[in-house]
């Protein structure tokens, strides 16, 4: 994933299939804000294999979530943030 510029819709579009696989709900109830916990249903081992679902997805550009990230990524957008910051900083 060679990228100068980082696209949102691309990643916004990746997290929520990535979602929408994991934690078995209908792509129609996830948005930006949803929260995993509250909005998505999703458990604490359900999360976890929602971050390695995403590290996985990006493994090309060696996405590396740690465990104490992790737990401060709890709605889509601010798993969306977090892969685009990593980007970024990488520039892959």
């Amino acid at each position: 994933m060679k990228a100068e510029k980082v696209n949102t819709d691309e990643v916004m579009k990746k997290v929520t299939e990535l979602v929408v696989e994991q934690l078995g709900v209908d792509e129609k109830d996830v948005h930006a804000n949803s929260h995993f916990i509250n909005d998505l249903g999703a458990d604490s081992l359900d999360t976890v294999e929602l971050m390695m679902a995403l590290e996985d997805a990006y493994k090309d550009i060696k996405l590396s979530i740690p465990d104490d990230e992790a737990e401060k990524l709890t709605t889509v957008q601010q798993a969306v943030s977090y892969i685009e910051l990593f980007i970024s900083k990488n520039q892959f």
